[in-house]
């Protein structure tokens, strides 16, 4: 068992909670803004209309007090579409079974999909595939956003063919149709394996009546042209019709009883023991300047089941914590930084690490908070290149499933190492106080100061102090906004910004959701440099 030396009355201690319990608090802010939709105005006329929210369809919808993870709340932060990209997506447990709920939120323009949109919705669908989860669709969306739609009409193709991949893969797919899903989005129930219709409210076709008019000179209706009743009793496109929303989500439920689903994953522990110490504590362990390093052992101490750690290698690669615990009765392997820079030891003891993972068949779980990989000749001599390389291919290579936290800073290949968005994690999620970025902003600012004064210096000229003041201080504040956990979430670079408190529950979560599919290590990997 890990024992804390975390000291809840120390200043330090204290001035860490602090910091973050605000940064805790404005996260709470940000959510709002996408747990607010369209707006007051919009969600009122929705309900007016007899009509359910996309939350409040989903509270309906998952087990009675059973969880639900949203993921990807804050996407489309930062840009000029409304925050949560005007979909709900996320983890819920239907009839005991986890699935992959995806949502439009009609209170947005009407449900109808942007860029962010798309990349959500496709991220839930990448998720969903990779971890077998059965994925229920609550449609109602006037179908692309038109004005953006250059960067939605060509890519959103695969969005229907993911549909189909996932029928095909035996992993059934539902739509349930509450209102709208027109043109492009009629083929979600089209090409879904079950489609319940809401009656007077369903409204399903390519072309609606004002574009058959104008395509065709033919006068019709919605009813005719795309109504419940009609897709019940003449297309055949509905399978159940429902009396309304309350039913079409009783529908949804039945469908998915009579599933007879099985997960290939082994089961969790029957019987397991809470952290021994308290997750409150989170929020005083991590210092308010990133710089300042903290043992990662202290936030592993917080999540595991019963605060137990079999750490590997104690003795080496020291800036890296490596080793074997137990997480919601499910097997873990941990990955953590601990003093920020990753040296050729911490490379090579990560590199075996993540190979004896995949060899008993174990999940890793990367706890980031890393400058990246050392520099300096002494370095680079002594093969930093190579040996941080091993440690990429090895998590390149890794066929376990990955879980990646961001706790801290995960900086340069440091991100790359430490399984980052690129290298495909099951599942991402950042602390509010996290950053990503190629390095640090002064870091990155001084690099292009010297670079331009180099320059000057070759050809001669005075180099402008002034503007070099100017031109750093430019490029830090633009980086350090463009790095910070609410911007690279807004952008799909993580699942999402979570408390820190409630870092065991998701991964709990998470790690049940993967248990769907059959987890089994790597068998091969290609040639490591030594």
């Amino acid at each position: 068992m890990i024992k804390t030396s975390v000291d809840p009355t120390s200043e330090t201690y204290e001035t860490n909670r602090d910091a973050m319990a605000e940064r805790v608090a404005d996260l709470a802010e940000q959510h709002a803004k996408a747990m607010a939709g369209g707006g007051e105005k919009y969600v009122e006329r929705h309900h007016k209309r007899g009509k359910l929210l996309a939350r409040e369809r989903i509270e309906l919808l998952i087990d009675e007090d059973s969880a639900f993870l949203e993921l990807s709340s804050l996407a489309a932060w930062g840009t000029d579409f409304v925050v949560g990209a005007s979909v709900v997506t996320g983890i819920g447990v239907v009839e005991g079974v986890e699935c992959m709920i995806i949502a439009n939120d009609p209170t947005v323009k009407g449900g109808s999909s942007n860029p962010s949109t798309l990349k959500k919705g496709q991220r839930a669908a990448q998720i969903a595939a990779d971890n077998r989860l059965p994925t229920i669709n609550l449609v109602e969306s006037g179908g692309a956003d038109l004005p953006t739609q250059k960067d939605i009409f060509i890519p959103g193709g695969a969005s229907f063919r993911n549909i189909t991949r996932a029928s095909a893969a035996r992993v059934p797919t539902i739509a349930l149709v509450f209102g709208n899903s027109t043109a492009g989005g009629a083929y979600v129930p089209g090409m879904s394996d079950y489609v319940v219709m809401v009656d007077g409210g369903a409204k399903v076709f390519l072309g609606g009546p004002p574009l058959v008019k104008m395509a065709t000179g033919e006068e019709s209706d919605d009813e005719s042209l795309g109504g419940a009743q009609m897709h019940a009793r003449q297309s055949g496109l509905a399978d159940y019709l429902a009396a309304d929303e309350h039913d079409a989500i009783r529908l949804g439920r039945q469908v998915v009883r009579r599933l007879n689903w099985r997960k290939q994953g082994a089961a969790p522990a029957a019987v397991y023991d809470e952290p021994a110490h308290d997750a409150e504590d989170l929020l005083g362990i991590v210092p308010t300047d990133l710089k300042v390093p903290f043992d990662p052992r202290e936030v592993i101490a917080r999540i595991v089941d019963g605060s137990e750690f079999d750490e590997f290698k104690p003795l080496y690669g020291g800036s890296l914590v490596t080793g074997f615990a137990q997480l919601h009765g499910y097997p873990i392997g941990i990955l953590a930084n601990a003093q920020g820079v990753l040296f050729s030891e911490e490379s090579q003891k990560a590199t075996q690490f993540i190979q004896l993972a995949n060899q008993v068949d174990t999940p890793l779980l990367f706890l980031h908070n890393t400058t990246g990989y050392m520099v300096g000749a002494e370095y680079e001599q002594g093969g930093i290149i190579k040996h941080g390389a091993l440690m990429i291919n090895a998590v390149s290579n890794s066929t376990v499933p990955h879980l990646s936290v961001v706790m801290g800073a995960s900086y340069g290949a440091g991100n790359y190492g430490m399984s980052g968005r690129a290298y495909e994690p099951r599942f991402m999620f950042s602390w509010p106080n996290a950053k990503s970025a190629v390095m640090g902003p002064a870091q990155l600012a001084g690099v292009i100061s010297i670079v331009a004064r180099q320059a000057a210096e070759a050809k001669g000229q005075p180099y402008d102090e002034d503007a070099d003041r100017q031109m750093r201080a430019y490029i830090e504040q633009q980086i350090e906004e463009q790095s910070l956990a609410y911007f690279t979430s807004g952008m799909l670079y993580d699942d999402g910004v979570i408390d820190p408190r409630d870092t065991r529950t998701v991964l709990g979560i998470c790690l049940s959701a993967i248990h769907n599919a059959e987890v089994k290590g790597a068998e091969h990997y290609g040639v490591f440099r030594m």
